[in-house]
């Protein structure tokens, strides 16, 4: 039976008929929705969100944006055949007696592009009053693509995501239902989902939820049944190729819960690091932030060259490895622990991905980076060739929990670009990651060096309980954390979400008796100044940082000086002016120089990386 966790408000609550025809690779579904308005305003219309029409031709909003910021070059590719590309077509559409069909009629309400089809909409006979339910049927067919975002055919590899008619959220007296844009993800009410699919017979089948029932229809296909309460999507997974493994999650305070690995024959050796990497993020968010009540989670590990890696859905994600995976480096452990994340992340916790990505992915991306540092994994930087196949490990270029997945690189790059209170969909499409993920998580570092971890962990350990299966704000996360840390964060946090203002803090002048530091950024964070005297005595200056320069006199020797010199602000864009030293270029000098040499190469090895 699949477990009724009675937690979240099920506003849409989907039953799903579906036949995949994998010769034709043709979704025919049906599906009925119960809706309700859970709001104090009447609806005179409904709006769908259909993904799949991203892919149709090269007018979508999709797929501009996906040319303008010359991101997911796979699926951006110039030769794309018609058979390569996707399709979601409504072939009837009846609420009550009522025949809507005809009614259905394609909306832009984010950047009025005429040609774009990914959101419709349909007028109601009559409003649908507060507190109303409404019973809608609908029936579609849907052409499944050559892999774009993660979802589509590769060879007997299937991955299906966003694939059905889904209602928008209404709120505010309006529908929040945006168009499908090349950066940014989903948002949508939670309910409950009862789906039939039917695949071919021998086919391993994945989805959210639990299995319910498996039929043989005695024509070659086979038609599986999955359940789940409390969830705001649905995905799954089919290929004859698969490699099906189980193992259990135990700990003496959380619940247990059974982990299913989909894995890919030639990744066979590789089962126990995707169990042990769930297994972290079960166990690490857990603690911190509340346990996952699901009882089962399914590990996706997606076909060679699919690129469907690296995406979350409700009980099920898609990790992603190499056939060679050296153990010095977290493939698959970084991608596991990161998507495994999001059942907390965007999952349980449903922020609006559209409007406020870094909510889910930024605490996301900070949490994934405590963990396995929490973990001790052993993470070296590794460098690809021959296209990516070959992995080769760089031993000493250590990757922490603030370079991981490129961090700095990425941040410093839109630094100045981007507000991250932009809404997320209007980003210009390649500052996204740098900014939802990059940024997020550095500022987050940063307020756990200054508050301390206890006190940033009980603020959010507060949001989750106090946003679980609900559609929290960015003022909701600040709030929990103000009160977590007994002190107003605010002046930090206009500046690190709500600007685009840039740190950096540097020596500006250094002699024997003179330390002068300097505001080269506009952005003001108090900052520790260390300095370090010819007689082998230190001092820590503490300054609010608030002036552009400050000047410190001292009766003895200087012989170096270090701004932030515990590395608490992450924002910084530029540690190479943080320090100044008096010494010779000799000895010691040569020792500080060596390992700056370094730490220069590191961020060039770590430039030519990608955003996990």
């Amino acid at each position: 039976m699949t477990l009724a966790l009675v937690s979240a408000l099920l506003i849409a609550n989907y039953t799903i008929e579906a036949r995949l025809d994998t010769a034709r690779h043709v979704i025919t579904a049906t599906e009925t929705i119960r809706w309700q308005n859970a709001t104090a305003t009447p609806a005179t219309e409904l709006q769908f969100h259909l993904y799949w029409n991203a892919w149709r031709d090269d007018a979508s909003t999709y797929r501009r944006e996906s040319a303008l910021g010359a991101i997911r070059p796979n699926a951006d590719a110039d030769n794309l055949t018609e058979s390569d590309r996707s399709r979601i077509d409504i072939t009837s559409i009846v609420i009550g007696d009522a025949d809507l069909t005809s009614r259905q009629h394609f909306i832009a309400p984010d950047d009025g592009n005429a040609q774009d089809r990914t959101v419709m909409a349909v007028a109601l006979p009559r409003p649908a009053a507060p507190g109303e339910t409404l019973t809608i049927r609908v029936a579609w067919t849907a052409h499944v693509p050559r892999t774009f975002d993660r979802t589509g055919v590769v060879g007997n590899y299937y991955f299906i995501a966003q694939w059905f008619p889904k209602l928008g959220v209404w709120q505010d007296g309006g529908w929040n239902c945006h168009q499908f844009h090349a950066s940014t993800e989903f948002f949508s009410d939670y309910g409950r989902y009862d789906v039939v699919m039917t695949v071919p017979s021998g086919w391993t089948l994945g989805a959210t939820g639990v299995e319910q029932s498996r039929r043989d229809n005695g024509d070659g296909t086979t038609t599986h049944r999955y359940q789940q309460d409390d969830v705001h999507d649905f995905a799954w997974t089919t290929s004859p190729d698969y490699l099906e493994r189980t193992a259990t999650f135990q700990h003496p305070s959380l619940p247990p819960v059974t982990m299913r690995l989909l894995l890919q024959p030639e990744h066979a050796d590789q089962a126990q690091r995707h169990f042990a990497a769930t297994e972290i993020a079960l166990r690490s968010y857990g603690e911190w932030y509340g346990a996952y009540p699901y009882g089962h989670i399914t590990i996706v590990d997606p076909a060679f060259q699919s690129e469907a890696g690296g995406m979350e859905y409700p009980t099920l994600f898609t990790a992603g490895t190499d056939w060679i995976a050296p153990k010095q480096a977290t493939t698959p452990e970084s991608v596991t622990v990161h998507e495994a994340g999001h059942q907390w992340w965007y999952g349980m916790v449903g922020n609006n991905e559209f409007e406020d990505a870094w909510l889910d992915e930024g605490l996301n991306q900070f949490s994934e980076g405590r963990a396995l540092a929490a973990a001790h994994v052993p993470n070296r930087y590794v460098a690809h060739f021959f296209g990516g196949f070959i992995p080769h490990v760089i031993p000493d270029v250590v990757l922490t929990r603030e370079t991981d997945s490129n961090l700095l690189r990425a941040y410093r790059r839109v630094a100045h670009l981007e507000s991250e209170a932009t809404p997320s969909f209007r980003y210009f499409p390649n500052d996204a990651g740098g900014i939802t993920y990059a940024k997020t998580a550095l500022w987050l570092n940063t307020v756990e060096r200054w508050i301390g971890w206890p006190a940033l962990q009980r603020g959010m350990s507060a949001y989750f309980s106090a946003w679980k299966f609900r559609h929290p704000k960015p003022n909701d996360f600040f709030a929990a954390i103000n009160r977590a840390a007994g002190r107003d964060l605010t002046p930090f946090i206009e500046q690190a979400y709500g600007s685009a203002k840039t740190f950096d803090y540097g020596i500006e002048h250094l002699d024997h008796e003179t330390v002068v530091v300097r505001r080269y950024g506009d952005g003001v964070f108090p900052v520790d100044v260390a300095v370090r005297f010819a007689d082998g005595s230190s001092t820590i200056e503490h300054w609010d940082g608030v002036d552009r320069w400050k000047t410190y006199r001292y009766d003895r020797r200087v012989l170096s000086a270090d701004v932030d010199p515990d590395r608490v602000l992450l924002l910084d864009i530029n540690w190479t002016n943080n320090s100044k030293t008096m010494e010779p270029r000799g000895g010691r000098a040569a020792t500080k120089w060596s390992l700056a040499w370094l730490t220069w190469l590191q961020d060039a090895l770590l430039s030519w990386a990608s955003l996990a």
